[in-house]
């Protein structure tokens, strides 16, 4: 054998043995251990506020009864996932203890509706982690074992068509929402923690997400939910969801984060290609007045080949459809402000808008958890990115469309202005869309609109009472100003942030603006209503960066740049009163380290772009409607 084939033969054998040997992953230590798990930690009741209580959410939550989930090597339960949500340590699928930094005011188990909780009692199949768990196979294995390990666990949930329906699994299907039921009312406490009943509906057609979270107010449920197995069309989902009301119950679905819909979300015909009509717009307002725009599957707030712009909207964007191919998605009619956008243009030239809706972010965590935090991110399926290695594609040999993980977000939350912390309550502001989104950190957001608002309103100390009673809160609607001398008057809009008190410094506040032009089409602008360290929008109008102090290698970051809060009385300068608007506001934090660069510092490697982000809070919009416009 020559020097040549020796050193080839040398590379094959080094290259075998890396493939066959372990990863070391310190973030799979230490084991879980039930003795030492911490309970939820005591809270006080929230007191009730006519002007309204910021509460913190998850609605978007999937425990072992998601037939994905339980494949993919979660076993945590609906009680872990409360549980979780309270403060408590529960056992990751991959088998170490995990913690939500602060606890949650209210969640919502949310698992799929189709084949709900089978998977766990199927006798019929062996999964790869029921025959050795994930734990013994990431500590033990190399990644060439454990990438046909996952291969073999993805062919069981590579469609809806895992197990035929037969009377045997609609029983385990009845079951296992009334347990779901039954452990939401044994963590409800009013005041202090709320748990909303509901589930996921998996419409998938072609691998195009056309998910919605289904959300209750009340105990007043089906006894069943209804399945994608029905019809993949959301126009029956409303169908089904009309017919509950009509029977004295009372819920709102709200779209999955659109990324990955390739356009049909957001479309501009129905889900069976005829127009758009004025009852079809008006139903689907009555059922989705939220839409989720932030998750861990990234953001669909907007997308930069939409809003060229926009210095921030490629903000973890995930374009890959959840098909085996995973093909691009089609921005267009995948992202909420041109959804927006696409609203008022209907507005304008119908009299009628099917997407007037407000935003809230969550976590679409398949772990029973809510891992929004980046420096304490623990993934969202177990065999994808359940620990450090797997998510920085260490661990398998996966890759592209088969390995996404390393593209997907740290989750988001759901900002709720509620008077109390009740499901009524909770509930009650979301259906009139007084949310927000926000990609992770606890940061505080108001937005108010109004005609009469003076320039010393954000002095005054009856701020909130003034801002209710002259004018509209996030998620309103303004008519026009009143008739007379004031009737071409712009509306005002009164908007302030306070930094995450654990995190970040605030960079700058901006309202974005979508407006119909002469010619029936939407615009967009962005405008930096408030700017950090005595930064001024430059000639072009965009201001100067606010920095970066993040440290890769430790991954770290320090706040002597930015501020802790933000505030603006904002007037309109372009304002048309005959022309179709909507505003909404965005406050970015200075950069701070990915999830991804946390990882990398546990694991001893390089970091992967992007190292940091600038984290966000994106409000509901408010809706100016021209005169003449059809009813909000």
């Amino acid at each position: 054998m020559n020097l040549r084939d020796s050193c080839k033969s040398s590379l094959l054998v080094l290259l075998f043995v890396a493939a066959c040997s372990p990863v070391e992953d310190p973030t799979l230590l230490p084991a879980f251990d039930a003795a030492s798990a911490l309970p939820p930690p005591a809270k006080d009741a929230v007191p009730a506020n006519p002007q309204r209580n910021l509460l913190w959410g998850d609605l978007h939550i999937h425990t072992s009864y998601s037939t994905d989930a339980y494949t993919l090597g979660v076993r945590a339960t609906p009680d872990d996932a409360y549980r979780f949500a309270r403060g408590g340590t529960i056992e990751h699928g991959v088998g170490y203890p995990i913690r939500i930094d602060r606890p949650l005011d209210f969640a919502a188990v949310t698992d799929h509706s189709e084949y709900l909780g089978a998977a766990r009692v199927n006798a019929e199949q062996v999964l790869p982690l029921e025959t050795r768990s994930l734990r013994e196979r990431l500590l033990h294995d190399g990644p060439l074992s454990l990438t046909v390990a996952f291969l073999r666990s993805v062919r069981n949930v590579s469609g809806l068509d895992v197990y035929t329906m037969t009377p045997e699994i609609d029983a385990i299907g009845r079951e296992a929402w009334q347990l779901m039921i039954d452990v939401a009312q044994r963590h409800y406490q009013p005041g202090v923690f709320t748990t909303l009943l509901g589930y996921e509906w998996t419409s998938m057609p072609d691998g195009q997400n056309l998910h919605r979270n289904v959300i209750y107010r009340d105990t007043r449920v089906p006894d069943f939910p209804y399945s994608s197995l029905e019809s993949l069309d959301p126009a029956d989902l409303w169908d089904a969801l009309d017919a509950q009301r009509a029977a004295g119950m009372t819920m709102l679905a709200i779209p999955h984060n659109a990324n990955v819909s390739n356009g049909l979300m957001y479309g501009s015909r129905q889900y069976d290609g005829s127009p758009f009509d004025a009852a079809y717009a008006e139903q689907r307002l009555r059922n989705e007045p939220l839409s989720e725009i932030l998750q861990v599957k990234g953001s669909s707030d907007t997308h930069p080949l939409l809003s060229p712009e926009d210095e921030f909207a490629d903000f973890e964007i995930f374009s890959a459809q959840l098909s085996p191919t995973g093909a691009q998605s089609e921005p267009r009619g995948s992202y909420a402000r041109d959804a927006l956008r696409t609203g008022i243009e209907f507005a304008h030239s119908e009299g009628f808008n099917p997407y007037r809706f407000g935003v809230i972010g969550s976590s679409d965590s398949h772990n029973a958890s809510s891992s929004v935090e980046e420096g304490n991110h623990h993934g969202k399926l177990p065999f994808m990115d359940g620990s450090a290695a797997l998510r920085l594609g260490k661990a398998t040999l996966l890759r592209g469309s088969l390995h996404r993980p390393s593209q997907w977000g740290a989750a988001g939350l759901a900002a709720v202005w509620a008077q109390e912390n009740t499901r009524e309550s909770i509930y009650d502001a979301l259906a009139r869309r007084e949310t927000y989104a926000t990609s992770g950190p606890r940061m505080t957001l108001r937005f108010f609109g109004g005609f009469d608002y003076t320039g010393d309103m954000l002095e005054r100390p009856d701020l909130l009472q003034r801002a209710y009673a002259q004018g509209v809160p996030m998620g309103g609607v303004l008519g026009p100003a009143a008739a007379g001398e004031t009737a071409q008057r712009a509306p005002v809009f009164a908007l302030w942030a306070l930094k995450d008190p654990r995190g970040a410094n605030l960079d700058r506040l901006q309202v974005i603006k979508g407006w119909v032009g002469d010619d029936g089409k939407s615009r967009e602008a962005i405008y930096d209503v408030a700017l950090a360290d005595g930064r001024a929008p430059g000639p072009a109008g965009q201001a100067a960066p606010v920095g970066n102090k993040v440290d890769v290698a430790t991954a770290t970051y320090s706040n002597d740049i930015g501020a802790a809060e933000l505030r603006a009385l904002w007037t309109d300068p372009d304002f048309d009163p005959d022309r179709e608007a909507f505003y909404y506001a965005r406050v970015l934090e200075i950069p701070t380290p990915r999830w991804s660069t946390y990882d990398a510092m546990r694991l001893g490697v390089p970091a992967p772009e992007p190292t940091s982000l600038q984290e966000r809070a994106i409000s509901s919009a408010i809706w100016y409607q021209a005169a003449g416009a059809g009813a909000p």
